[in-house]
């Protein structure tokens, strides 16, 4: 039905009554008593009118507070269509504030950075990341230019070239973030930047490893094929083939060695690997551990082996190739007649693996180098002792897997102690 109809309808009925009203005291008693009634019956649906427009505009200023009559006449549908309007505005507005909140939360999770600027390049908003990539602030910068926040030489060309099609690489509080301009609307842009600095340390960190490999694999390589192409070459006296067959061996042992180290931690850092964590024995695993290390010392040092700590859970096979390590590079950096000291003790979160040994020592700008692959202090040094350059490499990922950490004093010509610390789990 026409809605004018449906308002018009019943309005012209109630005056159609009234008038009829009137006409009936008219009839009855005269004129002025008539009009006095009927100026009587409009005053009142004027005031009621009024009342209501009143209510109305209270209601209208303070919807929260103030509640609407349910009204009489016309105003019963307009309260009732107001308070419609009023339930879903506040669904509406819940929803929209919900999805605020969702997408918030997912901006402030968001790894890249977000900035919401103007076409001015005015900050309006940004997420944590940006902070973090950029510097900014959002409570302290919001209204600034960005140019005059972000102070780079690069971010300015980029502004004013304004080749946006193009993400610009920028190196910017020691960090590599790829930046990216995108206009949206017609008065809004958005800058995200992207963190590569952990990728691009990956990727030197990968290059870095295949070329020191490389480097490791090549020089006993070399040692082989040039006594094998000797011995293609011309006749060899039993004493230097002998010579020549040893070195060969050893090198070739050096490569099954490294090759071996490579493997290991390819296994450590595998996802397809997890921990197979059992209850270690420590006393037998590090009965094994002097036992090698003796080996390997061949009665050039004197070494020692002390057990006061508790069993703890973990891979024997793992903690007995970390503990290994730290027990034959004591050996082998340290000069014979030397201590070497295997200690497991325990400790306020667990127990703790101490190798101390009289060696060599180290300096103190190479201590937080040590655990990376290939470094080594000197070079030389680790040629004779036939190390592989992994075997640190080996323990810190060994420990990152059983929730320890590595410790490492040393000074230079006096001895290091190296000092696990693992939980007993």
């Amino acid at each position: 039905m026409n809605p004018h109809l449906v308002f018009w309808v019943p309005v012209a009925i109630r005056m159609a009554a009234m008038a009829a009203g009137a006409g009936v005291l008219w009839w009855m008693f005269g004129m002025v008593p008539a009009l006095s009634v009927s100026l009587l019956a409009l005053a009142t649906i004027v005031f009621v009118q009024l009342r209501y427009l009143s209510q109305l505009s209270a209601w209208m200023d303070d919807p929260q507070s103030v509640r609407l009559p349910d009204g009489w006449g016309e105003w019963t549908a307009v309260f009732s269509r107001l308070y419609r309007m009023r339930r879903d505005d506040e669904k509406n507005q819940a929803e929209l504030t919900e999805w605020l909140a969702r997408f918030r939360q997912a901006m402030h999770l968001l790894p890249d950075g977000v900035v919401i600027m103007d076409d001015v390049l005015f900050l309006e908003w940004c997420n944590p990341a940006a902070e973090a990539h950029l510097g900014l602030r959002h409570d302290r910068d919001k209204g600034m230019r960005v140019t005059n926040l972000i102070r780079s030489p690069e971010f300015m060309d980029y502004i004013i070239l304004g080749r946006y099609d193009q993400p610009l690489t920028l190196t910017f509080r020691e960090r590599k973030l790829i930046v990216h301009i995108i206009p949206f609307e017609n008065r809004r842009q958005i800058l995200v930047t992207h963190d590569v600095t952990e990728s691009e340390r990956n990727e030197m960190m990968r290059r870095d490893f295949i070329a020191n490999a490389s480097h490791e694999l090549r020089t006993p390589l070399t040692v082989i094929v040039g006594f094998l192409e000797i011995a293609l070459s011309e006749e060899l006296d039993p004493a230097t083939r002998l010579a020549h067959l040893k070195l060969m061996m050893e090198q070739g042992n050096r490569m099954q060695h490294l090759i071996e180290d490579m493997l290991t931690l390819s296994r450590l850092e595998s996802v397809d690997h997890p921990l197979r964590s059992e209850r270690v024995d420590v006393k037998k695993l590090l009965d094994r551990v002097l036992s090698d290390a003796r080996a390997l010392s061949a009665g050039k040092h004197t070494i020692s082996l002390e057990v006061d700590g508790p069993d703890i859970s973990g891979s024997p096979d793992e903690l007995h190739s970390a503990f290994g390590n730290l027990a034959s590079n004591a050996v082998r950096y340290t000069p014979a007649g030397g201590e070497i000291h295997l200690k497991w003790l325990k400790s306020s979160r667990g127990a703790q693996f101490v190798v101390e040994d009289t060696g060599i020592g180290i300096s103190p700008e190479h201590i937080s180098r040590l655990t990376e692959r290939f470094y080594r202090v000197d070079k030389s040094r680790s040629r004779e002792t036939q190390g592989t350059g992994l075997g640190l490499a080996i323990v810190k990922h060994v420990l990152l897997r059983h929730g320890g950490n590595l410790s490492i004093t040393s000074e230079a010509g006096k001895g290091s102690s190296f000092t696990v610390n693992l939980p007993n789990v």
